[in-house]
């Protein structure tokens, strides 16, 4: 995949997290079912070890209150696409 389409992509996924906002009290259930679907396309978007350990972040920051503003998944294409070399990236 292109790195701006997965930029464009990314940006999206981080807005479907913030839709939680929108509803009042129906974004604690939002979370709980989006907390592990952000986590299994963090896997899917990032492979190998960094995308397992982005994972397990977007999850904790999605099923913890208070932490929906956190664009988890633009800072992990960041990370990959901008502030990492290729030998700090790990792939398994």
């Amino acid at each position: 995949m292109n790195k701006y389409k997965k930029l464009v992509l990314c940006i999206l996924l981080d807005a479907v997290g913030y839709l939680s906002f929108i509803i009042p009290g129906i974004g604690e259930f939002s979370d709980v079912i989006w907390a592990p679907i952000s986590a299994y396309l963090m896997t899917k978007l990032y492979k190998g070890k960094t995308g397992k350990i982005a994972a397990a972040i977007a999850f904790i920051e999605e099923a913890m209150p208070g932490l929906d503003v956190i664009p988890t998944f633009t800072l992990m294409w960041l990370y990959s696409y901008v502030f990492a070399s290729k030998e700090t990236v790990i792939e398994v």
